[in-house]
């Protein structure tokens, strides 16, 4: 599938912005499931140095600066994508090892063994600012986490009591509002669910990453169509531990839509960066002197080619 992104972002301050710094994180990275083709970065005004290089976790960021007064920031990224799943070979190898491993198993990949080397993900199994580790979290993922269960059967009975209990509203949250605070709540936006989702399996001891992208604006005929669309979207990607420590094997969970899939939850999804939390990958971010007060107004648009 070939997929055209086209992000656009509306800054509005008052009073004026004197001078600023950004971040963003608005080009999608390559992976086994999906090859960006091509990738354009604009802002108005427009910043005359705009310094490029991946981050920590392997994504795409880019720096730029606005040394002159302005009011409004105009921000514009497209992209060009082919996404695809995994060969079935590569599938079926993964598959066969995620059926013989237990939770429990997994869990202990993460756990200290002195003059052992840990699995490379241990840091996504430690707790981050939006996704913490809690009593709250365990207890309410205990009754998927029954002994012995395979590491991906019990997590995928954590994302579908989530995408069935949670109550997905619009507005009712912000990136402010604490996972523990939509855990008793039971609403809120795809964010939210991501959150909860991977504090419930950090507290169980298991790594787990959020992802950020986007998500087909048109569903297949005869499909509902998805929460998500001409917006951006968060899912949740669980590391599966191997023998070998390198293998970078990752199963992915839209507790949202009830999707899932080695790499991705489908080819109708575009990742564009991974992190801990929200905090890690937030599109974008700056620092101002002035713009005190501000509005924001964001269009996505997804759409085949």
């Amino acid at each position: 599938m070939k997929l055209r992104i086209t992000h656009e972002t509306l800054y509005s301050y008052s009073p004026m912005v004197v001078t600023a710094q950004h971040v963003a994180h608005l080009e999608p990275v390559t992976t086994p499931c999906q090859t960006c083709l091509s990738h354009s970065f604009s802002t108005l005004p427009v910043a005359t140095t705009v310094k490029r290089h991946s981050d920590a976790f392997g994504n795409l960021r880019c720096y730029w600066s606005l040394p002159v007064a302005h009011n409004t920031l105009q921000v514009q990224a497209q992209s060009t994508l082919a996404t695809c799943p995994l060969p079935a070979a590569q599938v079926a190898a993964l598959q066969n090892h995620a059926d013989t491993l237990t939770w429990q198993q997994a869990q202990l990949a993460y756990q200290y063994r002195a003059g052992q080397a840990s699995d490379i993900a241990t840091p996504f199994a430690y707790a981050s600012h939006h996704a913490p580790i809690d009593l709250a979290f365990k207890r309410y993922a205990l009754s998927s986490f029954t002994p012995g269960r395979p590491l991906l059967e019990a997590a995928r009975d954590v994302m579908q009591r989530i995408h069935t209990e949670f109550k997905y509203e619009s507005f009712s949250t912000d990136i402010s509002t604490p996972a523990l605070t939509v855990l008793t709540d039971k609403r809120g936006v795809c964010q939210d669910f991501a959150h909860v989702m991977l504090a419930c399996l950090r507290s169980m001891g298991l790594a787990a990453r959020y992802v950020s992208g986007y998500l087909l604006t048109e569903p297949p005929p005869g499909q509902a169509r998805l929460i998500g669309s001409d917006a951006s979207h968060a899912w949740v990607s669980l590391r599966v531990p191997d023998s070998d420590s390198s293998s970078d094997s990752w199963y992915d969970f839209d507790p949202t839509n009830n999707r899932e899939g080695w790499c991705s939850p489908g080819e109708d999804y575009v990742r564009l960066a991974v992190g801990r939390d929200f905090a890690d990958v937030s599109p974008l971010r700056g620092v101002l002197q002035g713009g005190t007060n501000h509005t924001l107004q964001v269009n996505v648009t997804v759409e085949p080619i």
